[in-house]
């Protein structure tokens, strides 16, 4: 197996905003994080992260920090002092970044480092391009000795203050075509990164499963665990079978036959110790331990047995076919029954017992709380004018069961900004908190300008789907995540089986199932502008077909469907879409 060479990220961090009048660039808070911690969060998975610029106490004691001097000489000067801060071998792979891309990803950096092992041999530098067809220099993937040789000998020739990075370029590098690689040198790139995208349903679960942080592992009894995810592989404890047992009701054999017959019966769970001599045979049950010295299992189908003398032969014609068990058949110890990232479910549990593992390293369940909201709510009691009956909050904990989280709490909240405030900000054992209504950022609602006060980051802002275009993901400093959901009982309800199982599988490490599909007959009547979720009825041929309608006040269009359907915007009759089961 080919080693990969090592990786390192050289995140240039240093930069005065001049025509921002001077702040510090990386500092600045788009979506609730610093530029500079999103170029943190993108290369987090790197062998090396180097930071140069003025030190910042609050970053992570692995970070190497270093700064260029003297100080503000410009990119290629910070760039020699990062690569003098770490020893790396000439193979290794650097990818440079400015921190002041307030959309770069996990994914842009990988694929810039994969793209590097198809660049030139004599020119092994690979720089992103962004949708205006511009050349990001400072967004490169570079390997190691080829970005030190060459400011190495630019320094020699002219000296590295101010130089730019055209300078260390030579025709014929390698680029990558990008998606949100824009930085930001000005006000109104700022104000235009803060905006909030439409994102496609893809898209922020993508956003999830990246930017979210797995929860602690912790060792819990495995059957105590269902919801969680395995944090390490289960590995068998002990062989299976422990040792030889009988796969059919027949008789144990010792050698060749005919046999003789002995009057002891071996049955399953029997622990009396039997020894068969050669020649020897006596009647054995399903599961039985094999007596020592047995050489067979023959099932009774295959052989005669006699009374007089007691006498076992095989049948005219029939093999001597060994209808044993051996020890450690299935598994010996050691071996992995399920690697790290498989839920904790009953059959999970059932294969940890059949190994001999009671207890495992796991993450989760998810300890969730669900929030109501709306003054206009009512969950007990006579309804007053003006107010709505809550038809959702009853069966939201038995909906997130089914998606692997726990409800800890359930309760209702009225529309004032103080209550969102404490609500987000409580002190208690939630990994997650559900917010239904108060997302759409109306007069009434709150929940965004709670989440902005409190600094949380806005992982999802809006998605391009009907209903549910109004949801959010955030992460609170506290790490806690907050899923809101639009107020409306059906998108409400088909948002969070849309969305919920991708935070689960982000905080517990588990691995994403993919998605099921299906054709949906009649999409180009169903389909609009923008994704739409839609009950769906299988019909006879095995393809499904979409309601074109649904109210979404009530969950009355969901009984009798077996799922619903996420039918792509301007569809065609027969398309291939996502189905999430109700059942």
């Amino acid at each position: 197996m080919t080693a990969h060479p090592p990786t390192c990220a050289l995140i240039l961090a240093g930069g005065r905003g001049t025509r921002m009048g001077g702040v510090d660039k990386p500092g600045l808070v788009v979506h609730g994080r610093r530029l500079l911690d999103i170029a943190l969060a993108a290369t987090a998975h790197l062998g090396t992260t180097v930071v140069v610029g003025p030190h910042r106490g609050d970053l992570d004691a692995g970070v190497v920090q270093t700064q260029e001097s003297p100080i503000g000489t410009g990119p290629v000067a910070a760039l020699w002092a990062g690569l003098n801060a770490v020893d790396l071998p000439d193979d290794a792979v650097v990818v440079v970044l400015a921190a002041d891309l307030p959309q770069i990803s996990r994914g842009v950096v990988d694929a810039l480092v994969d793209t590097l092992d198809t660049a030139p041999p004599d020119n092994p530098v690979t720089c992103a391009v962004d949708e205006n067809n511009r050349t990001q220099f400072l967004l490169s993937a570079w390997l190691f000795h080829e970005l030190r040789d060459r400011i190495a000998a630019l320094r020699e020739r002219e000296g590295l203050d101010n130089q730019p990075m055209k300078k260390i370029l030579t025709p014929g590098f390698s680029t990558l075509q990008v998606s949100g690689t824009a930085d930001c040198d000005t006000p109104e790139d700022l104000e235009r990164a803060r905006e909030l995208p439409r994102l496609t349903i893809t898209e922020a679960r993508a956003a999830i499963l990246e930017s979210l942080t797995p929860l602690r592992p912790r060792r819990a009894v495995l059957a105590e665990s269902l919801g969680a995810a395995l944090a390490e592989p289960l590995v068998a404890q002990g062989d299976l079978p422990r040792s030889p047992v009988s796969a059919m009701d027949g008789y144990a054999v010792a050698g060749d036959g005919p046999w003789r017959i002995r009057q002891e019966i071996r049955v399953a769970g029997a622990d009396a110790t039997l020894e068969l001599a050669d020649g020897e045979a006596i009647r054995i049950a399903t599961g039985a331990h094999l007596p020592t010295g047995a050489s067979a299992v023959v099932r009774d189908e295959h052989v005669v047995a006699e009374d007089t003398p007691p006498r076992l032969t095989l049948l005219p014609n029939t093999p001597l076919r060994n209808d044993a068990r051996p020890q450690g058949e299935d598994w010996t110890v050691g071996f992995t029954i399920a690697p790290a990232g498989t839920p904790v479910t009953p059959v999970t549990v059932s294969a940890a017992t059949s190994g001999e593992v009671v207890e495992g390293a796991v993450r989760g369940p998810v300890r969730a709380r669900v929030v109501t909201t709306g003054d206009e709510i009512r969950r007990d009691g006579p309804l007053r004018e003006g107010q709505t009956r809550d038809s959702i909050g009853g069966i939201l904990p038995l909906l997130l069961e089914r998606c692997g989280a726990t409800c800890i709490s359930d309760t209702h909240l009225r529309d004032t900004a103080d209550g969102f405030a404490n609500t987000l900000a409580a002190d208690d054992n939630a990994d997650l908190i559900v917010i239904v209504g108060a997302t759409g950022g109306g007069a009434a609602d709150e929940m965004r300008s709670a989440l902005d006060r409190l600094g949380a980051r806005i992982v999802v802002g809006r998605v391009a789907s009907r209903p549910g275009g109004s949801q959010i993901t955030a992460v609170l400093p506290t790490g806690k995540v907050v899923l809101g959901l639009p107020g409306n009982p059906y998108a409400a309800v088909t948002t969070l089986l849309t969305m919920l199982p991708t935070i689960v599988s982000a905080l517990t490490g588990r691995t994403p199932v993919p998605p099921l599909l299906g054709v949906v007959a009649n999409a180009s009547q169903v389909s609009s502008d923008a994704l739409r979720l839609l009950p769906v009825t299988q019909i006879d041929d095995g393809r499904w077909h979409a309601d074109p309608s649904v109210r979404t006040s009530h969950l009355a269009g969901l009984i009798g469907r077996a799922a619903f359907a996420l039918v792509p915007a301007s569809a065609p009759d027969n398309v291939v879409a996502e189905l999430v089961l109700l059942g």
